[in-house]
């Protein structure tokens, strides 16, 4: 019973921390592109990280640093760089609403590549959350002619990433602690992340008044919104199931669109329909 009461609770705190997560992509792209961003989200959450649980490295045997690798590339270093660029030209709470399809996608490659058992509502609802995601996209595209749709297929590229990391977090280091998963991963990104910023022109924007305003946001991002939420994402993983942590993705959207009204964002009728379908799609293809 009090595991089941923690699994709510951290999920319910995961989507408040998460469903913030994408104002504050919205709020570093004001003054840093996309790239700098998604490497500085890295940095801050990379330096935190190892400054409270260096020690857990020691904890991962040498075996399991191959998944641990492969988790940082499909968990982190891959979607924060899709989810800026894509918010370059979407709405916050549009890109939320799409990544809501993380826990179908999760079923979807246990099903052809870690040999998950599936139920035909299961593939019903896999069908159904297609259907809103389309009718979501098509029709943002036409009422907001300024804003380029076609990156809502870098929000699918990343929920696909996230189902990948979630399946190998629960395969082969669910014996691990969340702190050795997390500092890890990030252990991991912190170089390759310094690289990619190095190439991105920071230089050159360090100094701007925005530019630091932005940062400021990003850090709030890489400490609260992805180092914190890892430990409570990867502990959620281990004690519940890889479909019930990634459902954190129906109250995501709610709280990325409360945001998203504050700041002036609205959905039209038709895409809250294709919002309301897709959570339809996911509840069925994740119910056992």
């Amino acid at each position: 019973m009090l595991s089941k009461n923690n699994k709510w609770f951290l999920l319910i705190l995961l989507s408040l921390i998460w469903g913030s997560s994408f104002i504050l992509i919205k709020r570093g792209l004001v003054g840093l592109n996309a790239f700098q961003v998604g490497s500085l989200r890295i940095i801050f959450t990379s330096i935190f990280l190892l400054l409270i649980g260096f020690k857990s490295l020691s904890k991962i045997p040498h075996i399991q640093w191959k998944y641990v690798a492969m988790t940082a590339f499909f968990g982190t270093f891959l979607p924060v760089y899709l989810f800026s660029y894509a918010q370059t030209q979407i709405h916050s709470s549009v890109s939320a609403i799409l990544n809501s399809l993380t826990p179908m996608n999760t079923l979807i490659l246990g099903i052809l590549a870690f040999g998950l058992t599936f139920k035909r509502g299961q593939i019903i609802g896999v069908l159904i959350g297609l259907a809103g995601s389309i009718l979501l996209v098509y029709n943002g595209a036409i009422n907001n002619p300024n804003q380029n749709y076609f990156y809502a297929i870098f929000i699918v590229i990343a929920s696909l990433c996230y189902a990948t990391n979630v399946n190998l977090i629960k395969k082969y280091l669910s014996d691990l602690s969340p702190m050795s998963i997390s500092v890890g991963n990030f252990a991991v990104l912190l170089i390759p992340a310094l690289v990619v910023l190095s190439f991105s022109g920071f230089s050159e924007v360090v100094y701007l008044p925005k530019a630091q305003h932005s940062m400021l946001f990003v850090a709030v991002l890489g400490i609260v919104g992805t180092g914190i939420a890892n430990l409570i994402f990867f502990r959620l993983i281990q004690i519940s199931s890889p479909v019930f942590a990634t459902s954190v993705t129906y109250l995501i959207p709610v709280v990325a669109f409360g945001w998203g009204l504050l700041d002036n964002e609205m959905l039209t009728p038709v895409q809250f329909l294709g919002a309301f379908i897709i959570l339809v799609g996911v509840y069925m293809a994740s119910r056992k």
